[in-house]
């Protein structure tokens, strides 16, 4: 199998990149934001977006065709784009993990794979929750990795509206954090739906 150049965008310290380096492939790292020029010079060949903070631009998906994928921990179509933990507690929505392909929406590309996740126990926090995911994210990512790589695995349309949400959304629900991140996911179980309704 040839060696292949990939582009990992996100944190720096993703356990995920000491796998793909262990795989024999080249792997780059970078938070920053990134064009078709940055994709030439450095000669990528593949880009895996996890925990990445900016938009890819039509640009560089255009620079690598079907060969930008993003890791997500929300069970598309619900909670594309910020603070998916949080939303899919908040308005009660389904709760998971999606590997998909980036096109030029929010978290709109063909799901490659996903993985429903459900939480019963009211003890959880969000950060519980979220480490959680994480973990369910990356045992996926590994399992579909080698299909992925060589563009053999299966993808599809994501079906339905969903939801989607920015980061300013959250701002005025912030309150409800009472804990921060170690709050409770039973103080905030569907608590969007009720404030909505009345």
């Amino acid at each position: 199998m040839e060696t292949m150049k990939i582009l990992f965008l996100g944190y720096a310290d993703s356990p995920l990149i000491n796998y793909l380096r262990s795989l024999g492939d080249e792997v780059l790292v970078t938070s920053d934001k990134i064009n078709p020029a940055f994709i030439k010079e450095n000669d990528i060949e593949f880009i895996v977006s996890y925990g990445y903070r900016h938009i890819i631009k039509s640009d560089v998906i255009k620079a690598l065709p079907d060969k930008i994928i993003n890791l997500h921990i929300a069970l598309l179509p619900w909670n594309r784009g910020a603070d998916p933990n949080f939303w899919s507690f908040a308005e009660n929505t389904p709760k998971g993990v999606t590997i998909h392909y980036i096109d030029t929406g929010i978290d709109t590309g063909d799901i490659i794979t996903q993985k429903e996740v459900n939480f019963t126990n009211n003890d959880e926090t969000l950060k519980s929750v979220y480490e959680h995911l994480q973990k369910e994210i990356q045992e996926l990512f590994i399992s579909y990795w080698p299909q992925i790589r060589i563009q053999k695995c299966s993808r599809h349309k994501q079906i339905g509206l969903g939801s989607v949400h920015f980061l300013k959304d959250r701002e005025k629900f912030l309150h409800l954090l009472t804990a921060g991140w170690d709050t409770p996911i039973a103080d905030i179980k569907g608590v969007f739906t009720l404030l909505s309704s009345r």
